[in-house]
């Protein structure tokens, strides 16, 4: 069963969903895509790109991995 969502402790970065929409969509990443890069939920990644959820660092590097980025292009944390 895919993970849904963050299960680390403090979190220290913060998640930008905004971008990490815009990048998904730039690349024509779906979120089914994603759900298969990262072993997140689907519905988990659209709460986290809405700004609904927040993510913890293995969370946010999975999602920066999924997109070939650099965590930093999907914090607030650069």
């Amino acid at each position: 069963m895919a993970g849904r969502g963050p299960s680390e402790g403090g979190v220290g970065l913060r998640p930008n969903g905004a971008a990490m929409r815009a990048l998904r969509t730039a690349l024509k990443v779906s979120l089914r895509d994603m759900q298969q890069r990262t072993g997140l939920d689907p519905g988990y990644l659209s709460r986290l790109e809405r700004g609904l959820a927040g993510a913890g660092a293995e969370t946010i590097r999975r999602c920066a991995d999924a997109l070939d980025v650099p965590a930093g292009a999907i914090t607030h944390d650069r």
